[in-house]
């Protein structure tokens, strides 16, 4: 059995956004040389996330207004782990979002279905944020 590591780094401009790293992990396992396998991605900081989902804007907009109803940003002060930090928020929308994937591998590519495609969601940028990608297999 091989495995493979690398770590893919992130730095949005805003707080809060997507983005579809599908291309990112199909060249990581294409690094690997693994055909048959599992991947593993996932959100190294604990105000982001890492999920699969489908790549539309409209849902994405969805996910934005959904999370802001669930875990609002402001008033700040409504949340007991804001002082040092202002990010409650983010920590709360990863718990809703997740923190990983483990897709399968197979012939080479991602075993996905139709739609799927795997997302980096950002609740506190601003700032790098780094995501692991490990593959194992053969």
């Amino acid at each position: 059995m091989k495995s493979y590591r690398k770590e893919l780094t992130y730095n949005l401009p805003t707080r809060r956004g997507y983005i579809n790293i599908t291309p990112e992990v199909q060249r990581c396992i294409d690094e690997s040389g693994i055909k048959e396998g599992l991947v593993l991605v996932n959100a190294m900081h604990i105000t982001a996330s890492v999920f699969i989902n489908d790549d539309e804007s409209g849902l994405h907009k969805d996910f934005e207004i959904w999370l802001e109803k669930l875990a609002p940003e402001k008033p700040y002060n409504q949340y007991n782990h804001n002082g040092y930090e202002d990010n409650a928020d983010g920590h709360l929308k990863r718990q809703i979002m997740g923190r990983e994937v483990v897709a399968a591998i197979t012939e080479g590519k991602l075993d996905f279905g139709t739609w799927e495609q795997i997302f980096y969601g950002e609740f506190d940028g601003k700032r790098p944020k780094r995501v692991l990608v490990k593959i194992i297999g053969e």
